[in-house]
């Protein structure tokens, strides 16, 4: 038993500001909606995380508006240039409060539907100099593509596409049913499954409010424990006798509330605590890939089986096909969708953090951008080309880092001579021809402010230390999760021991 107190008492000491920072972050990393008009300065934070040659995703892409006009979009919402890109114009009027509100996903326009834009939290149509929210079937989910060809407009969220034509002015939209890939195996990503569990989404938002429990916890452990610890500091210091009594009636009420919260709490803590270890590199690297059969009478058992896969869509004129890119590779449709969507048999790289770029080069080529770099990809002769090496990627079938040395957030094809990446975190650069972008100017870096909810994400996943520690800052969640699960599991038994000799005692 003195084993336990002892290494319970040193580890949570050198824990209890990391378990601090996970449990507050992790109750707003919750409820990304509620705080979404929350910023915070950027300048509040270190150097990383501020704008510099328009990186940490800024700029995600741009659509040409007519004559020299560019809009690009992104991190920082709408903003109106020109080719030299050395203007911009603020084009955010009619968004909520708060930066989160006009993170834009995609923008589409057209001179038959006009301007649509595709948020965090629904699709806004561009009207008389503002931007108006577009009641949808869908409410407020994450619209991941608008994508007009003809008089139909196709709104893509995570899980459902819908369709609008001109006829209803765009405003009466209806659900498009995607059949199922021809290789679906009825099972989700492991990935997926420890995400669910960890936030607790996987019971939806009766699931969210637990697991904000298990926060709340958490922070009465780590603030009882610290009591626990400094009163007897203060109890030496103490003559009056009344003051002492009262400091030791404080001290063993909290040291009550500390072993009646641990001990009944103690599985969900050490559930919560597993399941996000596996959630950062490098405990997440093994399971990346790993497919595991759905849970039953949980949110992830949903009939549809593109349930939160979908990420972008291109719709080719050429051969009325449709390319699906979803969270387990990109799909095509040659009959708009009327039977099982068909995979390609090989597919170039794309980070477990998404699909970031997704455009048609040409007929039959297509460029396809995420983390794990950029390529062009022709599905139907399967040459993957890599475009900053121009080396043929070749898959060995082995996992590697989901990160690779150029990390895609957004690109820009000027013209038939300039295309620009932007890489998250150095900024843009030319993949071709000459860069034109001037650097990113005070009226937008002013106006694009960091949200509360990425910041919490930022200290969530212990990125807010890269910093201090560099490279090695990947190592903070599995090390604080180790000695998380050492503190709880060694308190358990200090408790439960420390019980038992007293009912033998008492015996």
């Amino acid at each position: 038993m003195k084993f336990f107190r002892k290494y319970h008492k040193w580890f949570s000491l050198v824990a209890t500001l990391f378990i601090l920072l996970f449990a507050v972050s992790g109750i707003i990393l919750n409820h990304r909606e509620l705080f979404s008009g929350v910023d915070v300065s950027r300048k509040l934070l270190p150097p990383i995380y501020r704008y510099n040659n328009w990186n940490l995703a800024a700029v995600k892409g741009s659509v040409k508006a007519g004559g020299d006009s560019i809009l690009v979009y992104g991190n920082i919402g709408v903003w109106l240039t020109d080719s030299t890109f050395k203007t911009f114009y603020d084009l955010n009027d009619g968004f909520p409060d708060g930066i989160d509100n006009r993170k834009i996903n995609t923008l589409s326009w057209s001179p038959v539907a006009g301007l649509y834009a595709g948020t965090l939290f629904g699709l806004y149509h561009f009207n008389l100099g503002k931007w108006d929210k577009v009641r949808l079937p869908f409410g407020s989910a994450r619209v991941v593509k608008a994508l007009q060809h003809g008089d139909s407009l196709l709104v893509m969220t995570r899980s459902d596409l819908f369709m609008s034509t001109s006829a209803s002015g765009y405003r009466d939209f209806h659900k498009i049913q995607v059949p199922k890939g021809e290789n679906s195996d009825g099972k989700i990503g492991l990935f997926k499954t420890l995400w669910v569990i960890h936030s607790g989404e996987v019971y939806g938002l009766a699931g969210k409010l637990i697991v904000d429990g298990v926060g709340i916890v958490f922070i009465i452990l780590c603030i009882t424990g610290l009591i626990y610890f400094f009163v007897p500091y203060r109890l030496r210091k103490l003559n009056d006798d009344r003051s002492r009594s009262k400091w030791k009636q404080f001290n063993r009420s909290s040291l009550k509330w500390h072993n009646v919260l641990g001990s009944w709490a103690i599985l969900i803590l050490i559930l919560n605590t597993a399941t996000g270890m596996f959630l950062r590199p490098p405990l997440l690297i093994p399971i990346a890939g790993e497919r595991v059969a759905k849970l039953k009478y949980t949110k992830l058992d949903s009939p549809n089986p593109w349930f939160d896969r979908f990420r972008d869509l291109i719709y080719e004129e050429e051969s009325g096909r449709y390319l699906v890119a979803t969270s387990e590779g990109v799909y095509y449709s040659d009959d708009h969708f009327g039977s099982e969507l068909k995979s390609f048999p090989v597919q170039p790289p794309v980070s477990v953090m998404g699909i970031n770029v997704f455009e048609q080069i040409n007929t039959g080529r297509y460029l396809v951008g995420s983390f794990s770099g950029i390529y062009e990809w022709e599905p139907f002769t399967g040459q993957i080309i890599d475009c900053i090496t121009r080396i043929e990627y070749h898959d060995t079938g082995e996992s590697g880092p989901p990160f690779g040395n150029v990390t895609v957030a957004g690109y820009i094809r000027c013209d038939d001579s300039t295309r620009l990446i932007f890489d998250y975190a150095h900024g843009v650069f030319a993949l071709e021809g000459r860069n034109p972008v001037a650097p990113i100017p005070s009226t937008v870096v002013n106006a694009s402010p960091i949200s509360l909810w990425n910041t919490s994400l930022e200290i969530h996943t212990g990125r807010i230390f890269d910093p201090i520690l560099g490279p090695f800052y990947i190592l903070v969640v599995p090390l604080v999760g180790l000695a998380t699960l050492f503190i709880l599991v060694s308190g358990f038994i200090a408790w439960w021991l420390a019980r038992r000799h007293k009912n033998k005692v008492m015996e």
